[in-house]
């Protein structure tokens, strides 16, 4: 009976200190976890403050604790500090916002040389290629032109090769209007590429290639969102047969004119309609 009652015992020991072990496993386990959803947290909202280009260049701490995050830091005015506000509270899991930003002024920011520029300011540039270069390639007119899209700080440069000056006008009015384009400085040749030849047959095939609905619709959505001075979210597009229907409300004649021209020149697109685009 006396051996029945140690062993007994002993088990019960066992039991607790493995009950012990697996509760602080866990409690550590826990904390770990919190801790990693807590650094994911600061560096999704620092990454939104470094892709930013009004906040990139100042030196702001992002400390995260469960759904709460707290900023800190000095921004030049207000409008800045509420940015940040916003930006953070707009990250998957926060809840509360507390904006310990100090607001200075004469607070000057961290400025980058031309040689060290930051992760946001190279991700805008690569933007802004990406823009002008789909922009071409959806154009009635330019998409068969071999033209090489470059950018720094958002001046685009544009080289290559055109048949003539009313293609070049054309691809330099597209990059231009595209948004965050700050200038642009069109260096496209007239002629022909030396060394080839202007397959103009095989240029014309590809662009009579068949064109859904569908693709037309969704390219004339995305040139029209990246089109400076067109709200492409006040403006719904559909397509039936080719033909594109504009509706909603812009603010003035021009962007109105303006979308109309960005929409016409569209792959496929066969006609506008924009009796149902009105002004405001």
């Amino acid at each position: 009976m006396k051996v029945l009652i140690q062993k007994l015992a002993l088990a019960s020991s066992i039991a607790l200190i493995l009950g012990g072990v697996g509760t602080s496993f866990a409690a550590e386990s826990n904390q770990q976890d919190m801790h990693l959803a807590d650094a994911r947290h600061e560096s999704q909202i620092l990454t939104g403050f470094s892709m930013n280009r009004h906040l990139r260049d100042f030196d702001i701490t992002v400390r995260a604790d469960g759904n709460k995050v707290v900023l800190g830091g000095t921004v030049e005015n207000d409008i800045f500090k509420d940015l940040a506000g916003r930006i953070a509270a707009d990250a998957d899991g926060i809840t509360l916002v507390e904006n310990r930003i100090v607001v200075d002024p004469a607070y000057m920011s961290v400025s980058h040389k031309a040689s060290d520029r930051s992760f946001g300011e190279k991700v805008d540039d690569a933007t802004v290629t990406a823009s002008v270069k789909s922009k071409l390639l959806w154009n009635s007119s330019t998409s068969g032109l071999n033209i090489h899209v470059d950018t720094d700080n958002g001046k685009v440069t544009l080289t290559g090769y055109a048949a003539n000056n009313a293609e070049k006008e054309r691809a330099g009015r597209i990059a231009r209007n595209t948004g965050g384009v700050v200038d642009l400085n069109n260096q496209i040749a007239i002629g022909n590429e030396p060394g080839a030849t202007r397959n103009v047959s095989s240029t014309d095939a590809s662009t009579r290639q068949v064109m859904t609905d569908a693709w037309i619709t969704s390219k004339v959505k995305s040139s029209l969102m990246l089109t400076r001075g067109v709200d492409s979210f006040a403006i719904v597009v559909t397509t039936t047969d080719g033909v594109v229907s504009l509706t909603g409300i812009v603010d003035s004649v021009a962007e109105r004119e303006l979308a109309m021209n960005v929409t016409r020149d569209i792959r496929g697109v066969k006609k506008v309609e924009a009796s149902g685009l009105t002004v405001g």
